[in-house]
């Protein structure tokens, strides 16, 4: 069975945070590989601040380099937009694997809004990576009053394939203040100039194999 980290995302750009929580992640939960769900929309985020599609995707690409990380569009080829459907269907689809869905602490603070998200958790364990700012609010979040009674220590994250679900594991990871949000802020452009960082020749999807159109 492959172990398999999601880390699900608009990746508007990817930077650091990403890479890290990855590389945390993979040694900490004993991963085989990650995969980073680039999101073709977010239902709770406003679409005019969102850069196109294969943009974002050569923005992960760029920082998911020579890490075990598949960086994929396959909720655009599921016809998927919630996280809860994308889950059921590749639970269907890829036998043989075995998947824990990872997040930042500032996505658990506002997990309750996420459609279906008690069905989420009895798909798939979740791995709360705690981050500076967010920690206090992650404990005490809405969605934690329910989840809360499913928390397991953070001692036995690597035995999560074998967890009765739901579960939930609360990490601390070493400290990355890099947002999304701040790089935005700083070049609201950023996806205007980015030809000169990003390589787009052939940009293939890292799952499905899939060429980006």
């Amino acid at each position: 069975m492959k172990r398999i980290g999601l880390l699900g995302g608009s990746f508007n750009p990817a930077h650091s945070g990403h890479r890290n929580l990855s590389r945390f992640a993979l040694r900490i939960l004993h991963l085989d590989e990650i995969w980073w769900l680039v999101s073709s929309g977010n239902p709770l985020k406003d679409r005019r601040d969102m850069a196109p599609l294969k943009v974002r995707f050569a923005s992960a690409a760029a920082v998911a380099r020579r890490l075990p990380v598949r960086v994929t569009v396959i909720e655009r080829q599921l016809g998927t937009l919630y996280t809860v459907d994308t889950l059921k269907a590749l639970r269907r689809r890829m036998v043989g694997h075995e998947f824990i869905w990872l997040m930042g602490a500032d996505n658990l603070v506002q997990f309750n809004r996420w459609r279906g998200w008690r069905t989420i958790a009895s798909l798939v364990p979740i791995a709360v990576m705690l981050r500076p700012g967010y920690d206090a609010e992650a404990h005490t979040a809405r969605a934690m009053g329910w989840l809360r009674r499913f928390v397991r220590p953070a001692g036995q994250a690597s035995n999560w394939a074998k967890w009765r679900l739901p579960a939930l594991v609360l990490l601390k990871m070493p400290p990355d203040p890099t947002s999304a949000t701040a790089l935005r802020a700083a070049d609201p452009h950023w996806h205007k100039t980015s030809h000169k960082e990003f390589n787009y020749h052939g940009l293939r999807d890292r799952v499905t194999r899939r060429l980006l159109g």
